[in-house]
């Protein structure tokens, strides 16, 4: 899945149950840009780990530095997920 198709299914998933409009792709692009970075400016999530620090990101699992290395961990939630333990 390539950013484009991920921005399109996140912009889905805002949609509320109360007949909330979902966000637009603009909107969601800008916050997986200001999360994950672009080639011009890092996100939140690289400025973390070069400060040392552990990005948690609940039952999805969490990032951290090794060695100057991007490492993932996934969490409990997300690994039964994947191995379809829970739907």
């Amino acid at each position: 899945m390539d950013k484009a198709r991920l921005v399109e299914t996140a912009c889905e998933g805002t949609a509320g149950h109360g007949g909330e409009r979902p966000l637009a792709p603009e909107e969601v692009g800008r916050v997986f840009d200001a999360v994950f970075g672009t080639v011009e400016r890092p996100g939140a999530i690289a400025r973390a780990l070069r400060a040392g620090e552990t990005v948690s990101m609940g039952s999805f699992g969490s990032f951290r530095s090794e060695d100057g290395t991007p490492a993932f961990r996934p969490g409990t939630a997300l690994t039964e997920y994947l191995r379809d333990r829970v739907r």
